[in-house]
């Protein structure tokens, strides 16, 4: 290999390393017609058998906490003074296995492209003998292929913000959506402790607004929105 194709592959390698494995995000935001004036909040668990002094559910809660900060929401001490009270659902599918196949070539040889013979003529008692080799240069190229099987290992993340009108809900208990935004990732990491800051610094952007449709987004472990939610932002 030339040195300046090395290189090249360091320096290949050294980006990949640098931004970490690549994740691909799905965000589906809805929201009433007039959200912005609902930005005091609370934020509860949103998930059967789980309460606020769940560890993980704190772990998870401090880094929507922060990107909610980012899109100009207050956080309350007291849900008395709060305008909405969001609810955060989070969750891993079961793995799915999927299994392809794939051929790879196999490289011989495939002919002659040319010969060269060299040899010796011997002349003793009126006889004469002839002596040679005959060299052949053979080309080379695909002669067939071989199949193989791979398995592939898919996991469903998601995490769900669902923001409540608790100004309605103490005059008339009456349930009504502010806004809620969705967030899923497939991928072949099973750690949710490691995908859910990328779900959350994905939807950043996203939060308590209208988005139309699903947005695809795409990000790093090291992207800014990542870092900020992580608390690791400069």
């Amino acid at each position: 290999m030339k040195p300046k194709s090395l290189l090249i592959l360091i320096l290949i390698f050294s980006m990949i390393s640098c931004v970490g494995p690549k994740f691909l995000v799905n965000v589906d935001s809805i929201c009433s017609p007039e959200p912005e004036a609902k930005k005091n909040y609370v934020l509860l668990p949103g998930l059967e058998g789980i309460n606020a002094n769940d560890l993980q559910y704190q772990e998870y809660a401090n880094y929507v906490d922060k990107a909610l900060a980012k899109k100009g929401f207050l956080k309350s001490d007291d849900i008395k003074n709060a305008d909405i009270a969001i609810f955060l659902v989070y969750g891993i599918g079961d793995p799915q296995v999927q299994q392809y196949t794939y051929s790879l070539p196999v490289w011989g040889q495939t002919g002659v492209s040319s010969s060269s013979t060299y040899g010796t003529i011997n002349t003793f008692d009126n006889t004469t003998t002839y002596s040679g080799t005959t060299t052949y240069t053979p080309t080379y190229g695909i002669v067939g292929s071989t199949t193989h099987t791979g398995t592939t290992v898919t996991y469903f993340r998601y995490l769900v913000l669902d923001a409540i009108d608790l100004e309605i809900y103490r005059k008339n208990k009456k349930v009504v959506q502010v806004w809620k935004t969705s967030v899923t990732s497939p991928g072949s990491s099973g750690d949710l402790r490691q995908v859910f800051p990328i779900l959350v610094g994905a939807s950043m952007d996203y939060i308590g607004t209208n988005t139309g449709k699903k947005v695809r987004v795409t990000l790093y472990e090291n992207d800014k929105r990542v870092k900020e939610v992580k608390g690791l932002a400069e």
